[in-house]
């Protein structure tokens, strides 16, 4: 059975008609296995970071640190070379503890950016993503037309961590990077230590 709206087809028989919506394609994943760091570089590895897409999509699956550890990334506008964007951000966390004891919602201060050079942190909500052997970190991270010479470059994570003191801790991120300049690099990384396992996919939608 379709489904027409003003007398065009938009579904038919499950499949959605050419020129409706829009496409996710799969551009590159990296598993971590005792990694220091994982970085997509715009031309690097099969990685694609430029006017391809508006809109870039990072998936984070059980990231697993090697101790209790703050998960964060950064961007690049030189291919990697370094990774030092200024950036001012928002963090918003809510949080409840396995013992059901403890629990709220708050602005979250001391993770936030004001034009801050540094690695956001976006696992860190009431405590660093937990090291057992249990505990991660999985969500997403969105980046908007980072190949933009014109305007900031805004960016929207929502990740949730089992963290160091066995709470779930939803994080809330938002911000743009404040640069003018195309990004053309991001890395994630723990704030010490190495990734011990998980993975990241990143994602182009047009």
């Amino acid at each position: 059975m379709g489904l027409i709206s003003n007398g065009s087809t938009v579904f038919d028989a499950g499949t959605m008609s050419a020129g409706f919506g829009g496409s996710m394609t799969l551009i590159k994943k990296l598993t971590a296995s005792s990694s220091g760091t994982l970085s997509f570089v715009n031309g690097a590895s099969g990685v694609v970071l430029d006017d391809t897409y508006k809109e870039y999509l990072f998936t984070l699956k059980n990231i697993h640190p090697a101790g209790d550890q703050d998960f964060q990334f950064n961007f690049s506008i030189d291919t990697g070379s370094n990774y030092n964007v200024a950036k001012t951000s928002t963090v918003f966390v809510s949080y409840n503890a396995e013992a059901d004891n403890d629990r709220a919602i708050e602005y979250s201060p001391g993770q936030d950016l004001a034009n801050g050079t540094g690695f956001q942190n976006i696992g860190s909500g009431y405590g660093a993503v937990g090291g057992d052997n249990d505990q991660n970190l999985s969500g997403t991270m969105s980046l908007f037309n980072p190949s933009s010479t014109t305007f900031v470059k805004h960016f929207i994570a929502r990740v949730n961590i089992s963290n160091q003191i066995n709470f779930s801790a939803d994080n809330s991120i938002a911000g743009y990077g404040n640069t003018t300049s195309a990004i053309d690099a991001v890395q994630f990384k723990f704030g010490s230590g190495n990734v011990d396992a998980g993975d990241i996919c990143l994602y182009g939608i047009a």
